[in-house]
């Protein structure tokens, strides 16, 4: 009797089966946008991860960069000094002063590579406009595109160009210079 006399169980019951399958759904497209969301947030936080760690790795390799800059002045100097210096009938003091200056200059490049900070300009190398500055080009001796003469030492450290090396750049022998031009592109 109570079940005639009270019809709303029934009712109640059917209604809440009407209304499960839609809260199912809805249950279910807000774990699958949770997810999501997670998926995001964990995958910016790797990249932000990896974005550290390279900013990091940089900082370490090229932290020399400044102090570089500020010492490549007083190794050119040096350089210039040691080439414009007298070789010949120099006397006993000046020969060791002039032996002293080279190993000063060698520890100081030695130094320099030690840290990544690597000289680049040599006579005979191929131009590459990565590490050369063209200052010009001759005929000479040296093959057509290479390097003549270095005005300036160029220094890169790991991967990046501190400063790139001035050069002369060969147009080849005279006679095959007149020949044909060789057209170098900076």
């Amino acid at each position: 009797m109570t079940d005639e006399a009270n019809p709303q169980p029934d009712v109640q019951t059917e209604a809440n089966a009407e209304a499960a399958p839609l809260n199912i759904e809805a249950l279910q497209a807000e774990v699958t946008k949770a997810r999501d969301d997670m998926l995001r947030a964990l995958a910016d936080a790797e990249n932000t991860r990896r974005r550290a760690e390279r900013q990091a790795a940089e900082a370490r390799a090229y932290a020399i960069d400044r102090f570089a800059l500020d010492l490549l002045p007083i190794a050119d100097t040096l350089h210039r000094a040691l080439q414009t210096a007298p070789r010949d009938g120099v006397d006993e003091a000046l020969s060791n002063l002039l032996t002293g200056l080279e190993l000063t200059e060698r520890s100081l490049v030695e130094a320099f590579a030690k840290h990544g900070l690597k000289r680049v300009g040599a006579r005979g190398e191929p131009f590459d406009p990565k590490f050369h500055q063209a200052v010009a080009q001759a005929p000479g001796d040296q093959p057509a595109g290479s390097v003549q003469e270095v005005m300036q030492h160029g220094y890169v450290l790991g991967d990046r160009t501190v400063r790139a090396a001035m050069v002369l750049v060969s147009a080849g022998p005279p006679a095959a210079a007149s020949a044909h031009n060789v057209d170098i592109k900076v």
